[in-house]
């Protein structure tokens, strides 16, 4: 195959660099288009545009591929945990003992915010929502790292590790804050996933009883969001932090980007959808005929993806996680049970099968973190931090490279020809 592609504009030829990756993948390198041709590519939403070359996930959306690294995520799911996954995705390999047992530590000794932070939980509203307290706080906490803020990148194990850990704890204090409840402080012999459950939900007096299978469950949400290539947020985060922004500022555009219901709140909308259907006294048969109807207004949400177009590997690793989580806590919920006969229908039904229309990682995610009592509007908080990894690692990509400029994409100006001012008194 040549390595060129031919491109004719106003009667010339201009020969462009094909780039291969090392899964095949093939892009047409348009970097020097404008300089050489006075030419820009066009493409909204970014949807045909490599706007980077990484060496962190892979996605084949067509085969249901998803591999952080090169390792596939059914292999980190079943042997790995949403630490280790973490440092793999960071540095580039899977930890030793001697690595990993380093990590942890730093996770550990600092996952305490600055005292003084509480001060700032103070000024939010009851009603503020926690992805907006997330953002702020993820801000305010880098004025308190002078080296951070100084663009020193010679602590960058420390600050990773301290972001990827107070993120917990500030979405925790978030929650607290917005339920009028006193604030629970991690405890140094809780792991991970189990001192987020234990901040969420104790009490000052009476510790939360965390199960294996719900820490287990909520580990796995956490490692399965991760990393995902180039999405909405991550790309944001790369944005931000090509204009040499401090981790923290990247990290917290990322969130704002997450925030937003096209991207983060596709489990929070399949909570709501089940509701709706509960609430219209529906057991879920009567949605699904309306959901076949495209004039019903009707959508399956929690079905199907964007990217993948066969099935989305992350679902059926969670979906076990789920039917335990459920046996564990004997849950007996309608709302869940319409879940069940969605995911079943979706399953077998020739109309959603044809389509494609599988469930997905967020249909299930929302379940469980449904069934172990989190609130709604935390869901895309979770999500958050469990992106936090694959945002560090993207940060660390662009701060890593030598080359690296700012991005800036260009456009195509659709608007007035040149125009004249007009004075107040002339105009109509």
């Amino acid at each position: 195959m040549s390595n060129q592609a031919k491109l004719e504009l106003d009667g010339k030829t201009y020969n462009l660099p094909v780039v291969s990756g090392t899964e095949d993948e093939k892009a047409v390198d348009v970097s020097a288009l404008r300089a050489t041709t006075g030419y820009i590519t066009l493409d909204e939403g970014y949807g045909n545009t490599g706007a980077c070359q990484s060496k962190i996930t892979f996605i084949d959306g067509e085969k249901g591929i998803l591999r952080y690294r090169g390792i596939p995520i059914e292999e980190l799911a079943d042997k790995s945990s949403f630490i280790e996954s973490a440092y793999l995705i960071i540095y580039g390999h899977l930890p030793t003992s001697a690595e990993l047992n380093t990590f942890s530590d730093l996770l550990t000794s600092n996952q305490n915010l600055h005292e003084d932070m509480k001060y700032h939980f103070e000024s939010f509203p009851s009603s503020s929502h926690p992805m907006a307290i997330l953002s702020a706080m993820i801000n305010a906490a880098s004025c308190y790292y002078p080296d951070l803020m100084q663009g020193d990148r010679g602590h960058f194990d420390e600050h990773a590790a301290r972001l990827i850990s107070q993120v917990r704890t500030i979405a925790a204090f978030s929650y607290r804050k917005s339920v009028g409840k006193p604030i629970i402080y991690p405890k140094n012999n809780y792991k991970f996933t189990a001192n987020f459950l234990h901040m969420l939900f104790s009490d000052p007096y009476d510790d939360y009883e965390i199960k294996p299978e719900v820490a287990r469950a909520l580990d796995l949400i956490f490692l399965l969001h991760a990393d995902h290539e180039q999405n909405c947020s991550t790309s944001t985060v790369r944005m931000v932090a090509s204009s040499q922004a401090n981790m923290y500022a990247s990290c917290s555009a990322g969130v704002c980007a997450l925030w937003g219901p096209l991207h983060g709140g596709a489990n929070q909308a399949v909570v709501e959808m089940l509701k709706e259907i509960h609430a219209s006294g529906d057991d879920g048969s009567k949605f699904i005929t309306a959901a076949k109807d495209k004039t019903s207004g009707k959508k399956l949400m929690g079905f199907g993806h964007r990217v993948y177009k066969n099935h989305d590997p992350r679902a059926k690793i969670i979906k076990k996680a789920c039917d335990e989580v459920l046996v564990a806590l004997k849950i007996d919920d309608p709302l869940l049970n319409i879940a069940i006969k969605l995911e079943e229908a979706a399953l077998k039904d020739s109309y959603f099968v044809e389509r494609k229309l599988y469930p997905n990682v967020d249909f299930y995610s929302g379940i469980i973190m449904r069934a172990l009592s989190i609130p709604v509007e935390m869901f895309t908080v979770l999500f958050a931090i469990g992106r936090m990894p694959g945002w560090i690692a993207n940060y660390k990509e662009i701060a890593d490279d030598p080359k690296g400029r700012i991005c800036r994409p260009r456009q195509v100006y659709v608007g007035q020809p040149l125009n004249a001012y007009v004075p107040i008194s002339k105009r109509k």
